[in-house]
């Protein structure tokens, strides 16, 4: 069970560089601008947050069982915080939040949910 930690690092690590590979490739082809609406903080701070979260339940796995469900929906509430803390008033600033501030945070958010939840599943079913 020790590796499950490092493991879920590896892979939110890997499944992010790649798909922030592939978000700038696209903006590349596409001729935008690469680095605007905060889109390397959108990627660091949903993999931070999805480790942080990941290290805590699995930190609390023995003593709090049968809260880990309640536990994670509370990460995901975290994460809806820091974005309406950190990227909303910037992407607002304008009076509208564009397609393209809407895929620089959300696509890393929606990755890094899949896999949290995913890892989760499995590592809780390995438990039983």
């Amino acid at each position: 069970m020790k590796n499950t930690f490092t493991s879920f690092i590896i892979k939110i690590s890997s499944v992010l560089a790649l798909a922030f590979a592939i978000h700038l490739f696209v903006l590349s082809i596409k001729s935008l601008p690469l680095y605007d609406n905060k889109i390397v903080l959108a990627y660091i701070v949903n993999a931070v947050l999805a480790i942080s979260i990941f290290g805590v339940l699995f930190k609390m796995k023995d003593k709090y069982k049968e809260q880990l469900g309640f536990m994670f929906l509370g990460g995901s509430a975290l994460k809806f915080v820091v974005f309406f803390i950190v990227f909303y008033p910037i992407y607002k600033a304008d009076g509208i939040i564009s397609k393209l501030e809407f895929a620089a945070f959300f696509i890393p958010y929606l990755l890094s949910l899949i896999l949290e939840t995913l890892s989760l599943a499995k590592w809780l079913n390995k438990m039983e």
